[in-house]
């Protein structure tokens, strides 16, 4: 049993309202689904990133690797690795003097990106690191220049207030000069925003009740998918998405392996995930707020989506 998702199962389930973890959605069915929503006509997210780390990456390199500087790539849910070879291709032609740093807590994720990159990159030096991201971080050597990615939008799985906290402790690591290159969702109309968490096709509901058929098989538990829909909302104020499961029926689930009655009333709504949308002006209070400064926003096409290059721009750590 996994004593971490365990635990995250009773904290959520007993909260009110209910919730639970977006980051146990990728098994190998979620994967599989994710992959989906990824393809999907309504889901711009990955298509718009893609396009600006594909034209744009002389950008990024000129910001990162201004005065030639040796430097560690860590990389935060590398994933497949899809947009990050791009980047790791184009510097490799360029003989920039990097080590990639790819960070996640799923050894298998990382024996499988490892696995690609040596055949595709067999130069590459790769340092994996099995690890939580702050955990690396303290692991990794204070001297190395650094230049963190952390794309796809994972920023926006926190609220505002948990972004604070979590890029305030990311830059509590680095030191003065360090890089953070981020992949930031942008505010937009809220129909545009909503298809894409939304689909006609049912995917993203898929990939949601896929976390209630992964407990049913971790754990023994009989949540009958049938008794659940698939409910996200939009505010444009906030640019928080949040997804919700609701119970379509009174009902009560029993999760054998942790000896847990969960009773669900008419209606009633398991929180999901959050998905939150900034606009320029919320980054450039985020950077302030945490210790970095905004040097560049990168941005595609259609202004959807940017990723944004923030220079940690103090010393030790903020009181």
């Amino acid at each position: 049993m996994n004593n971490q998702f365990a635990e995250d199962l009773r904290r959520g389930l007993n909260q009110k309202p209910k919730r639970l973890y977006s980051k146990y959605f990728y098994d190998e069915i979620g994967d599989k689904l994710f992959q989906d929503i990824m393809n999907m006509e309504e889901y711009y997210l990955t298509k718009s990133e893609f396009e600006i780390i594909s034209t744009q990456k002389n950008e990024i390199l000129n910001e990162i690797y201004q005065h030639k500087e040796p430097f560690q790539l860590i990389e935060f849910e590398a994933g497949d690795g899809l947009k990050t070879k791009v980047l790791l291709k184009y510097f490799e032609q360029l003989n920039v003097d990097f080590e990639y740093v790819p960070i996640d807590i799923s050894e298998h994720v990382l024996s499988q990106l490892t696995a690609d990159l040596s055949k595709e990159l067999p130069n590459l030096k790769v340092n994996h690191q099995v690890d939580t991201y702050i955990g690396a971080l303290e692991k990794l050597s204070k001297d190395r220049r650094k230049v963190i990615l952390f794309m796809g939008s994972n920023v926006g799985n926190f609220s505002y207030n948990e972004a604070i906290v979590f890029l305030t402790k990311i830059s509590e690591k680095l030191n003065k000069g360090d890089r953070l290159i981020m992949g930031v969702d942008l505010k937009k109309h809220p129909e545009k925003v909503l298809a894409a968490y939304n689909d006609k096709n049912w995917i993203t509901r898929a990939f949601n009740l896929n976390l209630l058929n992964r407990i049913n098989k971790e754990f023994h538990s009989n949540f009958d998918l049938t008794k659940f829909d698939h409910y996200p909302t939009y505010d444009p104020i906030s640019g928080e998405t949040k997804s919700y499961l609701i119970s379509q029926t009174a009902q009560t689930v029993f999760i054998k392996d942790l000896n847990m009655m969960v009773e669900l009333e008419t209606g009633e709504p398991i929180f999901m995930e959050i998905s939150k949308k900034y606009s320029l002006k919320d980054l450039e209070q985020l950077a302030k707020e945490t210790g970095f400064k905004i040097n560049k926003n990168l941005l595609d096409c259609k202004h959807y989506f940017v990723d944004t290059i923030w220079e940690k721009n103090y010393e030790g750590n903020l009181e």
